[in-house]
């Protein structure tokens, strides 16, 4: 099956209840993360800036927020959520609060300027 265009396409692929559960963190994340674009990486859908700073997606029993490695970093607010070290998984009808998602996307906005910063540097070397 090909990568979609688009988070459009791919969101129209999803059974209802993922479906609105993954629009509703797409907000999320867009709010928090001003001047940032919608992309597809790996096949799902993603947020960047410089780089990419998270992906979300649909799983057969589950949906997944994939925040490029900060989910120790959220530990004690994540209890109740079943987590790996580059993923969260939360069921459409208890989604992540969204402060917390607010948190997570600024975490990897400072990370994502830093990077970008230190390229930066590099280049002018």
């Amino acid at each position: 099956m090909p990568a979609p265009a688009d988070t459009d396409a791919y969101l129209a692929t999803m059974p209802e209840p993922q479906r609105q559960a993954l629009q509703t963190l797409r907000r999320q994340i867009l709010a928090a993360a001003p001047g940032a674009v919608e992309c597809i990486s790996y096949g799902m859908p993603a947020v960047r800036r410089h780089g990419v700073l998270v992906w979300f997606a649909a799983a057969k029993g589950h949906c997944g927020f994939y925040p490029g490695g900060q989910v120790a970093a959220f530990a004690d607010r994540l209890t109740g959520y079943q987590t790996s070290k580059g993923a969260i998984s939360f069921q459409p009808e208890k989604p992540l609060p969204p402060k917390l998602v607010a948190d997570i996307v600024a975490r990897r906005i400072e990370q994502d300027e830093a990077a970008a910063a230190a390229r930066a540097a590099r280049k002018r070397r």
